[in-house]
Formats: C-alpha cells, sequence, structure tokens
C-alpha cells in the first residue's frame, strides 16, 4: 500500500515509530549493555517490573472509568460528589484521593504515577537487602507480598490519608504522585530530578499515538490562574509524607548496614545506603518544587479573584528543602557529644543525645503536623441545611440554582480572618448543595457561563449520574449593560433559576426611554414617555412590535426602533464566544 493512500496520521504515526526503532537500535548498538541493566532490575523487582505501581494505577483507572461513571462519558467524569467535602460524608473522603475531574487530570497523574512509582517501589524493592535474610523467609520478606500486597497498599492507604487532611475540597491522586516522588528524591535526588523529564517524555508519547496531528488556534478561554488550581497543600503533605518515610527508611538500612561500607556508588541507581551528599539532596528538593509549582502560595479574594504569595511560597519551598536534606543526609553524631549517651533512656536522655538527622526526620514530622492540622477543623464543620436563593432543580439529593454575589459557604465554613484577609468572601455562578452530603459548592463561575452560555452539571454518585444543563441567554442594550436569564434543562423540562436586572439603552427616540428586561418567561421591550410606561414581548426574528408610536423590528439578532424617518439599533442578542469559538 502506498502512503498516499494511508490516512494522515497513520503517516506521522509510521514515522515517529520509525524514527524511535532507529534511534534505539543506534543507542543499543554503541553501548552494548549486554543485559547489565536487565540484571540490575530483576535483582531489585520480580521479573524488573514495578507491579505494585501498575496494580495502584489500575485501581485509579478503575475508579474513574465505574465509579465516577468516566466508561459512560470519558470527557465527563462525574466529579462533585467525590471531592473530599466533609469527615461527614465518607465517600467523598473515599473516593477523593482517587478520582479526577477531566480524563486530561487522570492521564497526567497517571503518566506521571507510572514513573515516580517506578523509581520509589526500585528504591524499596521486593527483595530484602539485610545480610543474610531469606527470600521467602517470612511475609515481610516475600518479594509477592511485597510487591502486591504492601506497594499498592501503601500507596492506596495514602490516597485516603491525602484526602484526609486535605484543605478544601480536593480531588485527584496527586498527593500520591508528590508522595512519591518525595520518596524518591530521598534515595536518588540526581536520578529522580532526571526522571522529571522522563514523565514528560511518557506524557509527549501518550499524546503522539492519540493525536499524531492537531490543529489549534489561539483562543482566550475564561477561569482562573493556571496556579489557582493547584492543590498546593495537598501537593506538600504528599512530598512531606515521601520524604519523610524515604528518609526513615534510608537511615534504618544506613543503620544495618553501617561497618559494612557501600554496596555501590552514592549517586547511581541502584546503589546501597552510602551517604548522598546534602547539597544534592537540597538540590534535587528545591529543583523539584520548583518546576512543581509548589511555592504557588495563593489566597482566594471571592467571585474568582485570586492574591499569588510567591515570595513566601519560595521561602517555604527553600525551608523545606534544607529539612529534607538534614534528614535524609544529616550526621548520625550527637550534636553534643560530650552530654551524649549511648543508649538514651528518658527523654532529657534522648533530647542530650540527638543527632542532626534525627533533628531533620523530627523537623519534617513537625511539617507534616502544620500543613496537614488546618485541614481537620474545615473538615469537621457540616453544612448549614439553610435555604439556597432561588428555584433550585431538586435531584436525588442535590439542589443546583444560580445566585450572584452571595456568601461563598465553601470558603467560609470557618470564619478566619488574618493579615487583612478574610474567609468570608462572595461568590457568582451555579450553586450544587447536598446538605445530606456535606457539599457546597460554585460548580460554573458567572463568567464561565457568560463565556460560554451553557454548561452541563453532572452530580451523582458512586456508579450513577445525573447531568442538569444550565444555560444562559440574554440581550445586550445598545451603550448599555446586559440583562439575562439563567434557565436549567433537566430530562427535556426548563425551570428559570435566574433574572437579571434591565438594561437601559442609550438612544432616545423623541423623548422616549427605551428598556430591554429579562423576566421568566423570555425577554420585554419596555418604553417609557412622558410618565407612562408600556411594554411587549420582544418579538421573534423577521417580525415587529409598536409601543407608543415606535415601532420595534427584530431583524436576525438585532432590534431596530423606527419612527417616522429615523431608524436606530437599541439591542442585539448577547454572544458567547466560547459557543461560536467551538462551532468554528
Amino acid at each position: 500500500m502506498a502512503l498516499e493512500a494511508l490516512p494522515i496520521d497513520a503517516v506521522h504515526l509510521l514515522v515517529a515509530g520509525a524514527a524511535s526503532i532507529v534511534a534505539l537500535a543506534a543507542v543499543v548498538a554503541s553501548d552494548r549493555p549486554a543485559g547489565r541493566w536487565g540484571r540490575r532490575l530483576r535483582s531489585r523487582l520480580l521479573l524488573g517490573v514495578p507491579w505494585g505501581t501498575l496494580v495502584a494505577v489500575g485501581f485509579v483507572i478503575g475508579v474513574y472509568l465505574f465509579v465516577q461513571s468516566g466508561f459512560e462519558n470519558p470527557n465527563r467524569p462525574v466529579v462533585i460528589p467525590f471531592r473530599a467535602w466533609s469527615y461527614f460524608y465518607p465517600e467523598g473522603m473515599l473516593w477523593a484521593g482517587f478520582s479526577h475531574a477531566s480524563r486530561g487530570h487522570v492521564t497526567g497523574n497517571l503518566l506521571s504515577t507510572l514513573v515516580a512509582g517506578s523509581l520509589a517501589e526500585y528504591a524499596y524493592g521486593h527483595f530484602p537487602r539485610e545480610r543474610g535474610s531469606e527470600t521467602f523467609g517470612s511475609l515481610r520478606r516475600n518479594p509477592y507480598v511485597r510487591a502486591f500486597c504492601v506497594v499498592p497498599g501503601v500507596i492506596l492507604s495514602f490516597g485516603i490519608v491525602s484526602s484526609l487532611f486535605a484543605l478544601g475540597p480536593v480531588i485527584g491522586f496527586s498527593g500520591v504522585v508528590f508522595a512519591l516522588w518525595g520518596f524518591a528524591l530521598v534515595h536518588y535526588p540526581i536520578g529522580t530530578i532526571a526522571s522529571l523529564t522522563a514523565a514528560t517524555l511518557v506524557n509527549v508519547v501518550y499524546e503522539t499515538v492519540r493525536t499524531p496531528v492537531e490543529v489549534a488556534e489561539a483562543t482566550p478561554s475564561f477561569g482562573p490562574p493556571s496556579w489557582a488550581n493547584i492543590a498546593i497543600q495537598g501537593h506538600a503533605l504528599g512530598l512531606i509524607a515521601g520524604a519523610l518515610v524515604g528518609a526513615w527508611l534510608l537511615r534504618r538500612r544506613r543503620r544495618r548496614s553501617r561497618g559494612t561500607g557501600p554496596t555501590g556508588r552514592a549517586f547511581e541507581i541502584g546503589a546501597g545506603p552510602s551517604r548522598t551528599s546534602a547539597l544534592v539532596v537540597f538540590a534535587g528538593v528545591l529543583l523539584f518544587g520548583a518546576s512543581r509549582r509548589l511555592w504557588a502560595v495563593y489566597w482566594y479574594l471571592g467571585n474568582d479573584r485570586y492574591e499569588l504569595y510567591r515570595a513566601l511560597g519560595l521561602a517555604g519551598v527553600l525551608a523545606l528543602a534544607a529539612t529534607v536534606a538534614v534528614a535524609a543526609a544529616g550526621r548520625d553524631e550527637p550534636i553534643r557529644p560530650a552530654l551524649a549517651v549511648p543508649e538514651p533512656r528518658t527523654i532529657r536522655e534522648s533530647v542530650a543525645s540527638v543527632t542532626p538527622a534525627a533533628v531533620g526526620l523530627l523537623c519534617l514530622l513537625a511539617a507534616f503536623a502544620a500543613v496537614a492540622g488546618p485541614a481537620v477543623v474545615p473538615n469537621l464543620v457540616a453544612v448549614d441545611e439553610g435555604n439556597i436563593p432561588g428555584d433550585p432543580v431538586e435531584v436525588e439529593g442535590y439542589q443546583v440554582t444560580y445566585a450572584e454575589d452571595i456568601e461563598d459557604r465553601t470558603v467560609s465554613a470557618v470564619d478566619v480572618e488574618a493579615f487583612g484577609r478574610s474567609t468570608s468572601v462572595r461568590t457568582s455562578g451555579v450553586i450544587v448543595a447536598s446538605p445530606d452530603r456535606e457539599i457546597w459548592t460554585t460548580a460554573v463561575s458567572k463568567g464561565n457561563l457568560a463565556f460560554w452560555g451553557y454548561r452541563a452539571v453532572d452530580v451523582g454518585g458512586t456508579g450513577w449520574r445525573e447531568t442538569v444543563w444550565v444555560q444562559r441567554t440574554g440581550w445586550v442594550a445598545v451603550g448599555g449593560n446586559a440583562t439575562y436569564r439563567v434557565d436549567a434543562v433537566r430530562e427535556g423540562n426548563r425551570s428559570t433559576l435566574f433574572v437579571s436586572g434591565v438594561a437601559d439603552a442609550e438612544p432616545r427616540l423623541d423623548g422616549r426611554n427605551v428598556t430591554v428586561a429579562a423576566v421568566e418567561e423570555g425577554f420585554e421591550l419596555r418604553i417609557v414617555h412622558e410618565g407612562t410606561n408600556a411594554t411587549a414581548p420582544i418579538p421573534p426574528e423577521n417580525e415587529s412590535v409598536t409601543l407608543r408610536g415606535v415601532e420595534f423590528v427584530r431583524e436576525e439578532e438585532a432590534i431596530y426602533a423606527e419612527r417616522g424617518d429615523s431608524r436606530v439599533r437599541v439591542a442585539e442578542r448577547e454572544r458567547y464566544e466560547g459557543r461560536q469559538r467551538s462551532r468554528n
């Protein structure tokens, strides 16, 4: 078959595949490893495969497909019920650490998991490393148990822990991913930083197979700044936890092997528990934190406004990097040898005999408590069962409505004021509430709905979903503002959730003022002259209506006012840029 007969996507994939084969063949021919890397992997992993990471990845994929109904609609999973809303809503707490907001979200996290998890699993190993221990001597040393139970069990358990101590209704596996990166950083700081680029390569390969050729154009979109979409607290929590466990395991192995000498080079993957330079660990954590935007500490000001504290965030990353470096590479000799005792039995003796490494571990533990602690109180606060504005649509215990400039009860669950900022903020948009599930959220912001014109709001639970479509329609008065209404459509039934104020047109016709108004039944034209009012519905396309001697003619998406020989445009249909561009 000639190349011209193949689809263009297939041709590009063939080119990429051929380039991969040629490149790998050239490297193999030059290096001639003779199985060295394969033997090294098999010495630490069953058949050289990170089985625990693959099991965890498979579990998360299952949650996305079957719990979040991603199998039904891969591009739009059910999200709202699977966030970490409150300790009083166990379903959300259970699934939040494994659920995702979109296909791109789950794909990005799992591709990163494959890289970070493989590196962390290699550091832990499926085979015991203590001298004289037998591989199948006990369950703890059984490689099958370690590969298929211990590793995925720890990974998935921390997914639940990350939800329990998450600040705000977070969602996603990224807390676990950061914990894996933190564990790997302690053991292989240089290898981990290099692996970050490997994660990027894996993502590029995935996108290449999925979309070999893509056409795009520069389009504006409505949403918060990129750094405001990052669950910084959850990421930091995971990184600290992973670094803490990694440093503890590293020092435990180092103590057991003390006096035996290193088993390999310090900076080589597969090396034994020899001491790594504190500078290398510090640089690795610092570079990782900077590349993963751990410096993006921000405050929500309400109504889609955010404030970024980049300097404070960078200071926090520096402090964390130094703490991890001390915990992983600090000396094991007492800080004050003259006061130290060989085997401390009391708290006083333990303090007198403390080592820099122990101080680092304690500081990491304190950092974990400091980051996790603020999430406990908000998660213990129940959602007020007070009425929400408007006439909400009821769906299996959910209420869906639209409101503007109301108190954001997600943020203000706990009233806090500090440094001129407060958790008492305002919000506008599509509100979803479910008191029984401790849910209250702005599912779609006012600006997002105004940009697109319509949005789907998916509610549901484990394995089920219901969709409410929310639509904004409006008219813009010439020289004035917009008047609009927001409707909900479910199962073919339409109901009005919100009606905005009127819009006054700037043109005056022989002393007559024209107003366009949204009402529950549709839209009206109003005219005021000499203290009297006249009202009529906006006419259908290519028809007209006369009020107080002025004829209003609708031509396609615009309304013109005619009186005598005068003709002016007074209003036009509201346009939604996102919808227009998606059609193009």
